[in-house]
């Protein structure tokens, strides 16, 4: 049932997006001499039934099948941080440039995000306005109006994360809320990143209301629902009250930031009073429920994209690693990891939290199906999905386009953005720990709790800064993969400090292990047991000798050190640009605006400021 569910909603959507593209194509010819020209006939029709609303809103939904988002946005562009990095310094390819923070403007994944944004604004702008101008809003038929209100929430939803996305990635853009007329003018200049979010937040609040929960909808969490909109209320507005790079790469925030603290914290607050919901208490089956398909609603995650069984990059270029191949004796086929765990976010879990061995893999899977060690400490992955976990195996010759689905907000999120408002405006406030509590509480065994989450909060809860230290450092924790860091990083206004804290904590690791002095492990020992069960002997603490000649001993700690250079290259060169970039301290994240999209501006648009 979950795959055909799937199937029909991808189907559906690839279906109306080819039919939007050719309402728009209509809508923007020259033949618009008549009053009612043949497109706006059928865009007055698509919405005057819940049917054909339903498979235009659809059309909103195909951009996340597009290259934008299921390899761009989603997870490789969102490197590097500290807590997933990529080596971008190596190579002039296009993530690469974006990976080292000096990508140029005829990069094509830039060009392919801000095309993609912007067909997508597009797409829902027409929704928005046929949903509208329908009547269908105030129909006196229950069903119909509850749906076509729901569908107007799921527009102006999209559009909000669009807008969101183009933001951390291109700074001022085009703010675009109309949908396409012959003769209007579509050369827009830039507006203020604060306005559009600001609008985007107050379109969300005057539609959450309206919409229905994810056990209302047809297809649950794989559709926009209203638990998600309430959440990105509380994640637009931190970060409309965040930091932000300013053209001069200096870093601001609005002066008003503390009335989008408040709108987060309420909104937040609103979801966890009206829909709350316990956390799941295995945080591994919360992934293993994407690998397996499984939906279920009134748990973790609040929205996941749904790819179909033919597409979708996840389990292909980020996850466990699987080698595959015609030659190879399993089916599960290739698959990649483009985003790294640093070991220095490894070792900053606590021993015990049951989150760390689910979030960084330190296997991979070979050729012959069974799980062997990663090839060093540069190549932990995030071990929340792997394709060799799938039920039915895709195929030896497979790589790309597994059908995992995407999980774009979870539960656990929700009340940390909660705690994290609460304690911006008040302090650490009681509700503002227990919040936190209940992360915390998942991430340990019961009998744990005293210690790792009460006297825990008890000693970070001494003030306002000490809280809020706790807070960025469980999000790290309990989101790590997820691929989410970076934009939070961007609103903290930490990034560069986090990148450097990040080296600094690297060269440590490497000349404690290097001079002999650490606890930690210097190498690691491996095998598999009886059962082909892969088993490590010392994750956490170094020792001087394995028990017996069945463990396989590879070089860890140690492997970060390099008799030339000191430290392995990579340490000195992945987040090189986002310490000492064009203004030291600041990480310019920001990317010049595509040359595609400047050369058809007709001089509206410019990249100026940031250092281009």
């Amino acid at each position: 049932m979950v795959n055909k569910m799937k199937n029909i909603y991808n189907s559906a959507k690839i279906i109306i997006a080819s039919l939007s593209l050719t309402l728009v194509t209509s809508a923007c010819s020259d033949d618009f001499m008549e009053p009612d020209s043949i497109s706006t006939f059928d865009n007055n029709y698509i919405y005057s039934n819940v049917d054909d609303a339903r498979n235009g809103v659809n059309a909103i939904y195909s951009y996340f099948n597009q290259d934008a988002f299921r390899s761009r946005l989603s997870n490789n562009m969102a490197g590097n941080t500290d807590i997933e990095h990529q080596s971008g310094w190596n190579s002039n390819g296009d993530r690469y440039q974006i990976w080292n923070l000096d990508a140029l403007p005829s990069n094509r994944d830039l060009d392919i995000v801000w095309t993609n944004a912007y067909r997508a604004i597009r797409d829902a702008n027409i929704s928005i306005e046929g949903i509208t101008a329908s009547g269908n809003l105030e129909n006196e038929d229950e069903t119909v109006r509850k749906t076509m209100n729901q569908l107007l929430g799921e527009a102006y939803t999209l559009r909000a994360y669009w807008y969101s996305m183009l933001i951390y990635y291109f700074g001022d853009v085009p703010y675009v809320v109309a949908a396409p007329v012959a003769g209007d003018n579509f050369n827009l200049p830039k507006t203020d990143r604060n306005e559009i979010l600001s609008g985007e937040i107050q379109n969300l609040i005057e539609v959450e209301e309206n919409m229905l929960w994810a056990d209302e909808t047809r297809y649950g969490v794989e559709q926009v629902n209203r638990e998600y909109t309430l959440a990105m209320i509380a994640r637009l507005a931190l970060q409309r009250g965040g930091y932000y790079l300013k053209p001069d790469l200096s870093q601001a925030r609005g002066s008003n930031y503390q009335e989008y603290y408040t709108i987060a914290r309420d909104y937040a607050k609103k979801l966890i009073d009206l829909k709350d919901r316990p956390l799941p208490t295995d945080f591994r089956q919360i992934f293993l429920n994407n690998v397996t398909f499984q939906t279920p609603v009134n748990s973790e995650v609040l929205f996941e994209v749904p790819f179909s069984l033919n597409s979708g990059d996840v389990g292909w270029n980020i996850g466990i690693e699987v080698e595959g191949g015609p030659t190879s004796s399993h089916n599960y086929g290739s698959g990649n990891n483009y985003m790294a765990m640093p070991v220095t976010y490894y070792f900053s879990f606590d021993t015990l939290d049951v989150r760390r061995d689910v979030t960084c893999g330190l296997y991979r899977i070979n050729t012959d199906f069974e799980p062997e060690f990663i090839d060093g400490p540069m190549n932990i992955s995030q071990g929340k999905w792997g394709r060799h976990l799938l039920e039915t195996p895709p195929g030896a010759s497979t790589a790309k386009s597994t059908g995992i689905n995407w999980p774009m907000m979870r539960y656990a999120d929700v009340l940390l953005m909660y705690a994290e408002a609460e304690n911006e405006l008040n302090g650490p406030t009681m509700e503002a720990q227990n919040a936190l509590r209940r992360v915390r509480q998942r991430a340990f065994e019961d009998a744990d709790w005293a210690e790792k989450v009460d006297q825990y909060l008890t000693s970070v809860s001494s003030s306002k800064d000490s809280f809020f230290e706790a807070i960025v450092n469980e999000r790290a924790w309990e989101f790590g993969g997820e691929m989410i860091r970076k934009y939070e990083l961007i609103r903290w206004g930490i990034y560069s400090e986090k990148m450097s804290e990040t080296v600094e904590g690297l060269k440590q690791l490497a000349d404690e292990a290097y001079n002999g002095t650490t606890d930690l492990p210097d190498y690691m020992y491996w095998k598999l047991d009886e059962e082909g069960k892969f088993t490590i002997l010392n994750r956490n603490s170094r020792v001087v000798a394995p028990p017996d000649e069945t463990w396989n001993q590879v070089p860890f700690l140690l492997d970060l050190h390099d008799d030339t250079t000191t430290y392995d290259e990579w340490i000195l060169r992945d987040w090189e640009n986002y310490i000492n970039g064009p203004n030291p301290g600041v990480a310019r994240y920001i990317f010049p605006i595509p040359t595609i999209a400047v050369e058809n501006s007709q001089g509206t648009l410019q990249n100026d400021g940031y250092g281009f």
